[in-house]
Order: C-alpha cells, then sequence, then structure tokens
C-alpha cells in the first residue's frame, strides 16, 4: 500500500512510522518536510498551492490530518476548508485517484451536548468557528467522489503532549465548582492506531469517533494524576467561560469494526507516560 499523509505532525508521524514498519510506503507532506522521520519520505509543499499537482506522489490513500496554524478563524478554514478543497480538486484531477481518502476531525464538531451521550448518530452543533471549520471540511469530503472516512478525534495526549500533568503538577489546575463535567480523550498510540485501522480494514467508510473508552469527570482525572505525582488535588472552583465542554463521546463504532485500544482510559495512558517521563512534562 502506498500512502500519503497530508499534515503530518503529531498524529501523523506516529501514523507513517507503523504504516512503514508494516512494509507499506508512506510519504508524509507538510509546508517544510525536511525534519520528517525516516522511513517517512518527505514531501515539502502548501496544501493551498495551485501547483498542487505536481508535488504529490502517486498514492492508494491518503490521511488529511492537518493543524491550523494558529487559533484565528482565517487559519482554521486555510486548513480545514480551503486547504481540504484544493486537495479534494487535485486528488480528482488525476488519472489514477487513490480509492480512500480520511479526513481526520474532532468531537468538537457536536460543541457542548450538556454531560450527554453522543454517537455518530448525534446531529453536530459546534460552538464555535473552530468546530464549524472542520465539519464544513467533513461535508466536502463527503460531497467528493473519493471513497472517504471520517474519524473524530477527542483530546489527544501523549510523549510531548502533558499539558494537563503540567497543570496539576504545578497546582493550576482547578475542578469546575458546577459538575461533573465530562471529558473525553485518546493516546496519540491509539489515535494512530485506529488509522491505521481504517485505513487496512476493507469495507469500512462513514464517520467513526475515536475516544478512548471510557469519558470521565475532568475532576476524577486531575485527581488521579495528583496522586500519581503525590501532589495535593486540584481544588473546586468556578471556572467560568473556561468550562470545557461537556458531553461522553462513544467509540462503540469503531470497537465494533475491530479496534482494539491500546490505553482504553486516562488511567492506563497517564500511567504510562509518567512512566516514561516521571517529571510529568513535556
Amino acid at each position: 500500500m502506498r500512502v500519503l499523509i497530508a499534515g503530518c505532525g503529531y498524529v501523523g508521524n506516529a501514523l507513517g512510522l507503523r504504516l512503514a514498519q508494516a512494509g507499506h510506503e508512506v510519504w508524509g507532506l507538510r509546508r517544510d518536510a525536511s525534519s520528517l522521520p525516516a522511513p517517512i519520505r518527505p514531501v515539502s509543499a502548501d496544501l493551498l498551492d495551485l501547483l498542487l499537482e505536481v508535488q504529490l506522489p502517486r498514492v492508494d490513500r491518503v490521511v488529511y490530518a492537518v493543524s491550523a496554524d494558529g487559533s484565528s478563524e482565517e487559519q482554521y478554514r486555510d486548513a480545514y476548508v480551503h486547504g481540504i478543497a484544493n486537495f479534494l480538486d487535485v486528488l480528482e484531477s488525476l488519472g489514477d485517484p487513490p480509492v480512500q481518502l480520511i479526513y481526520v476531525s474532532t468531537t468538537a464538531v457536536y460543541g457542548d451536548e450538556g454531560g450527554e451521550w453522543v454517537d455518530e448518530t448525534t446531529l453536530p452543533s459546534p460552538d464555535d468557528y473552530r468546530g464549524a471549520a472542520v465539519l464544513e471540511g467533513e461535508e466536502l469530503v463527503r460531497a467528493g467522489s473519493i471513497p472517504s472516512v471520517c474519524l473524530r478525534l477527542a483530546g489527544i495526549y501523549g510523549p510531548g503532549r502533558t499539558r494537563l500533568l503540567e497543570r496539576v503538577r504545578s497546582g493550576e489546575a482547578r475542578c469546575p465548582g458546577v459538575g461533573p463535567i465530562w471529558s473525553n480523550r485518546i493516546h496519540r498510540r491509539d489515535a494512530a492506531g485506529a488509522l491505521m485501522h481504517l485505513l487496512t480494514t476493507d469495507m469500512l467508510d462513514g464517520t467513526y469517533i475515536g475516544v478512548d473508552d471510557e469519558p470521565a469527570p475532568i475532576c476524577e482525572v486531575y485527581r488521579y494524576v495528583a496522586g500519581l505525582l503525590g501532589v495535593p488535588e486540584p481544588p473546586a472552583a468556578d471556572v467560568g467561560r473556561s468550562r470545557p465542554s461537556n458531553k461522553r463521546c462513544s467509540n462503540r463504532l469503531l470497537t465494533a469494526s475491530g479496534y482494539h485500544f491500546e490505553f482504553p482510559s486516562f488511567r492506563e495512558g497517564y500511567s504510562m507516560l509518567l512512566k516514561s517521563n516521571p517529571a510529568g512534562v513535556g
């Protein structure tokens, strides 16, 4: 299998290395791809470039796993609307287009659901322009001619992404005073593993939610991490407008398709993260 990962970053690198280890040919596309680890083959290109076609390798499957360059609405639309639109135009113009496109989306397309369960049948209702831009990208992918899959990932953590650990360790973390406020997450290894599963399993299409088995109140996560670190539990406080989106995301469709989680909950994930990095810092 020949795979191009567009936006080969935190998750894309992990996916590319897995694919290469399994014997597949992998290309990683970034504006500057010179730092990509071997054996991922670098493609330095801009997804907004109208001449993108001449820079792309011919592949069987593509994964669109970009991140916005910043937090502005324009930057989000460049990444998730204009970028994917141009990418689709180029792919569809090829004489031998890919047989599958996987679009890496986010559970932010659901917005705040008041602590209720959501799954792939739940109507998306983004809270802001970030989720709205990603959802618009999903719609463009589904309207295209290339068979597609959308994987909606929750908060991704793992090596190098230890912000929650750092906040608990420093005493900065606060438990929302009104709760429970539910949180959802996925370890980078499972995000890459789920993408590889979707790439290598025949007849999968549609939309999947990529979260671990156990949504958890954010206070419960903080307390568990505090115990691992040997620091005081975060106090309760009114977090006001900074309160995280409150929903419980179900991974039942993904697991029913045959994917098995390496880190089924935050407990296994954060325990392993601290074993490999006892200081709990990035």
